[in-house]
């Protein structure tokens, strides 16, 4: 029996545990990455921990979502982050050299390695080859001290595409008819492999779109083969040493398979306000529209730059639209200056924004007050954009910009006939903004450099004999980090403030839970299904912990950030019966008594309603690992005893 790509990338990554479907697993980690909103607090771990140097092959640092410096506070994290990887041998790309995604993609990437990065949008590297997962801070601060990374042994989901894409139908409507089949949580547990005859037609950036997006998916990566594609990729980026041709064995078992025929794709978008809220352009309909931004770690390459350009050339941006675009990175902006499309942009009435995550982390260009507005993003969760009653549609680069031009939802497939869009056989290649480290015999002259703003990060007290805590909040399905803790201009600079930015924790739900659950000390929330969908950001466990949160019981977790309450202490708890979520209301008081004893028994635990005087179960799908760590109080308290 013939093994997927993905099997055979973690087989021979495998440290610990076997290769069993559902079993908790130990992967080396050959590179990681970080984003500055979730940097700061990696960094703080990492330095907690003692290890003077990081044992990964590489580690990048990017400076790629506070870069709106309103104030000290970004340009302190980011004079902090700079230091302590010249000091412990991280490479560190400075602000304006671009989003660590694509950045990553163009300069680091290498086909059959692994990488977890501080950011949910990591897969990104599987548009190589890599296996490439997004992790909480502290997992990273883990691997780059030469620690393995622990994930649950995924079921590997098939995706065979076939036919080529039409005209104006672009690698942004696959993801999104994948995530019209399967939803926002269909990808949990599982791994998305590419195969099949259509990968040979799309490029290496168009792989990037589709498999940056699995993340909406909830999956735990996604990964399309490294082939002659991928090979010519790498030699333009005069990286050809680094390919290494990969895929499936034939005769490759899975446990889903997905047919798509490419051919019979048409021009889609996610509607208000959940990424698998997809239709049509032609269900739809003529939609007026407000403002349309081009760019993220989705759609910022310079394949999709150069269809924009196209698209705007000798036109003009309708009188009704603002029209932003921000080129992924240095490189992208660099290029498009040399080859006049810069101009072009500029010339029909286009905004231009610095090389960064910009608008899709909430950092500006919120749209009017009920405005609708064509993103090539990932994410439409109700408020990221900064403005709460916002309409956001994720969309193409090949549809927004068309639709910029006409003022209202339009179908690119009108644009008439469509030349050959391809990627140059070398790129421009400077990179004199990726600071390298000191060498380790130097490390010792560096001083780390540290803001006012930075504050030591909570650290969890060991588990307790017996939990007994009110409800202070109760929520929904589809709760996402967005909800738990806001991104946005206004909190991101506080991200290495955790008692700061707790004041706005769950501040989209309910403005008086922090207030709240400081008060009460200790307690529990309780959510529904799905919770903690979306971003990798540790500061949704974290500032919980600090505003007393004991215990989260839902109907299900979402995979990252069910491993970022366990690394904080907090135990992640699921109800056995779902109908017990309804018995339950805010200010209830709830005990679990001698809770050690009962996870050492086994996954389920018996929880006492006080207020109501009745019990339910719940259930914990955690490893032994796991429950060690939680014994301890987290996992930083749990490294620093087991070394």
């Amino acid at each position: 029996m013939g093994l997927t790509l993905t099997e055979k990338i973690l087989s021979s990554h495998l440290v610990d545990g076997v290769m069993e479907k559902g079993t908790e697993i130990g992967i080396r980690i050959d590179q990681t990455l970080t984003q500055d909103a979730t940097g700061t607090m990696a960094y703080l771990e990492f330095e907690a921990m003692g290890v003077p140097r990081v044992k990964t092959e590489r580690s990048v640092a990017y400076i790629d979502h506070n870069t709106l410096q309103s104030g000290f506070e970004n340009a302190d994290d980011h004079r902090f982050i700079g230091s302590v990887c010249k000091k412990h041998g991280i490479y560190f790309s400075r602000p304006g050299n671009g989003i660590c995604h694509q950045v990553h993609l163009e300069r680091f990437g290498i086909p059959g390695k692994t990488l977890i990065g501080s950011d949910s949008h990591t897969p990104t590297g599987g548009g190589i080859g890599m296996i490439a997962i997004g992790a909480g801070g502290m997992d990273v601060a883990v691997a780059m001290g030469g620690g393995a990374y622990y994930i649950t042994c995924p079921k590997v989901v098939k995706v065979n595409l076939t036919g080529k894409l039409s005209p104006w139908v672009a690698a942004k409507d696959v993801i999104l008819e994948v995530l019209k089949r399967l939803s926002v949580k269909g990808g949990v547990g599982k791994v998305i492999e590419y195969c099949g005859e259509g990968v040979k037609t799309l490029s290496v950036p168009e792989r990037a779109t589709i498999t940056n997006m699995g993340a909406e998916l909830g999956a735990t990566t996604s990964i399309f083969p490294s082939d002659e594609i991928t090979r010519q990729f790498l030699k333009a980026q005069d990286r050809e040493d680094a390919y290494t041709p990969l895929s499936a064995d034939p005769d490759a078992v899975y446990d889903e398979e997905i047919e798509i025929n490419l051919s019979e794709l048409v021009p889609l978008a996610a509607c208000p306000h959940s990424p698998d809220n997809v239709k049509s352009v032609a269900e739809i309909g003529n939609m007026k529209i407000d403002q349309v931004c081009i760019g993220s770690c989705t759609n910022s390459s310079l394949l999709d730059m150069m269809k924009v350009a196209h698209i705007l050339k000798g036109k003009t941006v309708h009188p009704d639209v603002s029209l932003s675009i921000a080129p992924g990175s240095k490189q992208v902006l660099n290029m498009l200056a040399e080859n006049g499309a810069l101009a072009i942009m500029i010339d029909a009435g286009a905004r231009i924004l610095e090389s960064a995550c910009g608008p899709c982390i909430g950092m500006g260009q919120s749209p009017n007050s009920k405005g609708i507005s064509l993103r090539t993003f990932n994410r439409n969760f109700e408020g990221r954009s900064g403005t709460k009653d916002g309409q956001i549609y994720l969309v193409s680069p090949e549809m927004a910009a068309a639709s910029a031009l006409a003022g209202v939802l339009t179908d690119p497939r009108d644009l008439g006939d469509m030349p050959e869009f391809k990627l140059p056989e070398v790129f421009t290649i400077n990179d004199n903004m990726i600071v390298p480290p000191v060498s380790e015999s130097e490390m010792d002259t560096v001083e780390v450099l540290r803001g006012p703003n930075i504050k030591p990060f909570p650290v969890a007290e060991p588990l307790a004999e017996t939990i007994e805590a009110g409800v202070s909040l109760k929520v929904g399905d589809n709760i996402t980090t967005d909800h738990i803790m806001p991104a946005g201009a206004k909190i991101l600079p506080l991200r290495s403030n955790i008692p700061k930015i707790s004041e706005h924790c769950f501040a989209v739900c309910d403005e008086s839970f922090p207030k709240r659950a400081l008060e009460m000390g200790k307690s529990i929330v309780i959510g529904g299904s799905n919770y903690g969908q979306g971003s990798s950001r540790e500061h949704a466990a974290l500032a919980p912990l600090y505003l007393g949160v004991k215990a989260v019981i839902t109907k299900s977790f979402a995979r990252i950030h069910m491993a970022n309450l366990v690394n904080a202490g907090i135990l992640p708890l699921t109800f056995e019966n779902e109908a017990d979520y309804d018995t339950i209301d805010a200010a209830d008081v709830l005990e679990i008594a001698n809770v050690e004893k009962q996870l050492r028994a086994g996954n389920t635990l018996v929880v006492t309603n006080k207020t109501k005087g009745k019990s339910f179960n719940v259930n914990i799908a955690v490893s032994e690992r796991q429950k060690d760590m939680l014994y301890a109080g987290g996992l930083l308290n749990y490294t620093k005893i087991n070394g």
